[in-house]
């Protein structure tokens, strides 16, 4: 998540704060409605693995033991009380709300009784997802070494077993948080700003699971042009020939069977195939058959790609048809469980309300979600950006670590229809050897996009281009082969009373005191959305759906007890999927060729702004006017100093224009005049050019035949940077 213009530099820095994020560490304890629903004998009870799903499980979660040592020592003889597994153990639900340091080990304890197996089957320990670090012992033995914090891993334990009464399971967990290489997403061990609270431990399901075959995966891929799918059965053993039966089934009717071997893909026809989409996101239930194994499955025909429009513009199409994807930023944070909902109803809740709010798309920001997440947004029709969490990765154990977990983390999610893209890399954090990376995530699934970098340091390769703008919008350049994007916008920011973190010194990219003033910001930016999807914009990513600790730039409060955008500025985003507009341009900026200005660094007369004052004595450039290396500008006169005002006068045939609006890039306040009045006044920075509407008053200032254009702009600290136009937005 972009925090400004000077953290493309430094690590941490703020903008439009509410107050010293510093003065105030202590959170509230709110807590989110389904807390309520949390018992140590009703914790995430589901099937915790629904594109795997067999008929007998035993969940592991609830009261286990617990013990912090130092990261060295033996296992303990005694605990130090109750934790709720699988929340964290900084999260207050886990009952204990404790922080764990890097040179401190966390220590689970508990029994469970032994299932009875058939001949020949086997108990397989499985883990959704623990941080980071983890150790296992069974009655005293160990059964395996896991590192990684997001992905699922699992452990036979069959042969340690102990043939009746209880059997002692022992996990040891290390995490150093921001003080390794691992990726960690927005973890830190002194949270503040955009950094969060550390997780370390179980964070997700436990469970047990008897087997009577070998299936360990099943892996689908759809082609709707051919109408197929394709379906691979993994299996454990050295065998490679083993036989195995697939059956598509909807409404309860076989319209697909097929048999095939391990290791040969077995490719299904489906007749009239019913294609997945946000509007439409209908599943097939795949059954696969290994003798006494049965695997039960789903999949979606879906098809991603990068194309050209009817104008030859890329585009992001869905089922071969262009689709605008407008999306929130979601954390997956929640102030009662951190990384862990509290209930199954509130991780679905989530994707719900960011449908009912008129959004298509969430990006999964630095954060890896438990399969019923996507199992939600497969079945609700949610498009997903999926990102891999960050870390340090400039050493080599950094870097194996993460490609090692980038792996894993595909493996696990690679059959979700609703994933439609991989994002590696987010502003420049941990990021390295780009271009190899991508180059593999694109042979390795071919059937989704690569986004190679969202934001900031842009390696020219895979699919999209993208920018973030704050509050923004913007939009990269168009290419020839990519589709251009808009990663982060927005964090409009507004603290609701008793649901926020802090009492008070939270903070937003822009801060508001009320929801009909949040609301007229945002129904602003989604206009100028509309503008940049006539220009080209194939995606954007609003700021955020949440307030996240002590962010309160969410559309909805923490606790997501508050929805904050009044009900007509949610509808509002049903505008960005209508027929595309057109932009006609008036007078056109200095972003692609040099316009002619008047300008002046030293103080002019008060009336310099006005019709017919004489600029013959002012200094004749060609715009953009800054300095080198301030974001997203086109610097062709350089400008460093406090202050500068510009003039142009442009000449029109009409003075009828169809919804015209400014497009600038302004570092830092501008003043707008046309015609002798001020029209517009634009407080702090845009990241790129935006587009501003002329309210009814500027526009009614427009004249055929000559115009008088002004500017003043006011430098504060770090680039500057100012390039104006005018232009009209033709609606279809």
């Amino acid at each position: 998540m972009l925090h400004a213009r000077a953290c493309l530099v430094a690590a941490v820095c703020v903008i439009g704060a509410l107050g010293p994020v510093s003065a105030q560490t202590a959170p509230t304890h709110i807590r989110t409605r389904w807390a309520a629903d949390v018992t140590p004998e009703h914790v995430l009870p589901e099937y915790p693995r629904p594109q795997m799903v067999r008929s007998a499980w035993t969940n592991l979660n609830g009261n286990w033991d617990y013990a912090i040592t130092a990261r060295e020592a033996k296992t303990p003889t005694a605990w130090d009380g109750k934790i709720l597994v699988p929340f964290p153990i900084q999260s207050q639900l886990s009952g204990v709300e404790r922080a764990v340091s890097d040179s401190q080990r966390l220590w689970y304890h508990r029994t469970f009784r032994r299932p009875t197996l058939s001949r020949n089957s086997r108990l397989l320990l499985h883990f959704g997802a623990v941080d980071w670090e983890t150790t296992v012992y069974v009655n005293g033995v160990k059964v395996g070494e896991h590192r990684g914090g997001y992905d699922p891993f699992t452990f036979d334990i069959t042969t340690v077993l102990r043939g009746s009464g209880d059997q002692q399971l022992v996990v040891s967990v290390w995490d150093p948080t921001d003080r390794g290489p691992q990726p960690r997403g927005k973890q830190v061990l002194k949270p503040g700003s955009i950094w969060y609270t550390a997780v370390t431990g179980i964070w997700q399901t436990v469970w047990l699971e008897p087997v009577r075959g070998p299936v360990s995966d099943v892996v689908t891929v759809p082609d709707i042009d051919a109408g197929t799918v394709t379906v691979n059965v993994v299996m454990d053993g050295v065998r490679t020939d083993i036989p195995f039966h697939a059956t598509v089934v909807t409404d309860g009717k076989t319209v697909a069977d097929a048999r095939g071997v391990e290791g040969a893909p077995l490719v299904l026809r489906l007749p009239r195939p019913r294609l997945w989409s946000p509007s439409d996101p209908f599943l097939y239930d795949l059954r696969v058959t290994v003798g006494a194994d049965t695997v039960l499955s789903y999949f979606g025909m879906r098809k991603i790609a990068v194309a050209r429009d009817s104008a030859g513009v890329n585009r992001l199409f869905l089922n071969n048809h262009p689709l605008f994807e407008y999306g929130t930023l979601d954390q997956g944070w929640w102030p009662d469980g951190l990384y862990t909902a509290p209930t199954d109803e509130a991780l679905r809740f989530d994707i719900e309300q960011t449908k009912r709010l008129g959004f298509n798309l969430i990006r999964k920001h630095v954060k890896v979600e438990p399969a019923r997440w996507y199992y939600h947004a497969d079945k609700l029709g949610m498009l997903v950006w999926q990102d891999m969490p960050s870390g340090d990765n400039n050493t080599a154990d950094g870097k194996a670590e993460y490609e090692s977990e980038l792996h894993h983390v595909i493996d696990a999610l690679r059959d979700h229809p609703s994933i439609v893209m991989w994002v590696p890399f987010n502003e420049g954090w941990g990021q390295h050897e780009t271009e190899r990376h991508v180059a593999w995530i694109k042979a390795y699934d071919p059937s989704r996009l690569v986004n190679n970098a969202s934001g900031w340091t842009d390696m020219k390769v895979g699919d999209v281009s993208d920018v973030h703008s704050y509050p923004g919008p913007g939009m990269p350049s168009l290419e020839s082969h990519r589709a251009a994007v808009l990663g982060e916008f927005g964090g409009l920011g507004l603290p609701i009373d008793g649901h926020t973190w802090l009492d008070r010194n939270n903070w937003g990219y822009r801060s508001f005191a009320s929801t009909a003033a949040l609301g007229a910001a945002y129904r602003d930016l989604l206009g100028q959305l509309r503008g940049l999807i006539a220009d080209g914009l194939s995606a954007a990513v609003y700021t955020q759906i949440t307030d996240v600790e002590v962010e309160v730039n969410g559309l909805m409060t923490y606790d997501r007890a508050v929805v904050k955008l009044p009900a007509d500025a949610s509808a509002a985003a049903a505008t960005l999927f209508g027929p595309l507009p057109r932009i006609r341009t008036v007078l056109p900026t200095s972003q692609l060729a040099g316009q002619s200005w008047r300008y002046t660094t030293a103080a002019p007369p008060p009336e310099w702004f006005t019709v017919g004052f004489d600029d013959a004595r002012w200094q004749q450039g060609v715009g953009g006017f800054g300095t080198e290396g301030t974001p997203g500008a086109m610097v062709r006169t350089p400008w460093n100093s406090a202050d500068i005002w510009l003039r142009r006068i442009f000449t029109l045939d009409s003075a009828h224009l169809i919804n015209p609006q400014w497009r600038i890039h302004h570092d830092e306040d501008a003043e707008v005049y046309l015609n002798g009045e001020l029209v517009a006044q634009l407080s702090g920075y845009t990241a790129g050019y935006v587009k501003v509407p002329l309210d009814a008053r500027a526009a009614a200032l427009i004249r055929p035949g000559t115009n008088t254009l002004a500017v003043h702009v006011h430098q504060t600290t770090g680039g500057q940077y100012i390039d104006l136009g005018l232009e009209e937005l033709v609606e279809p």
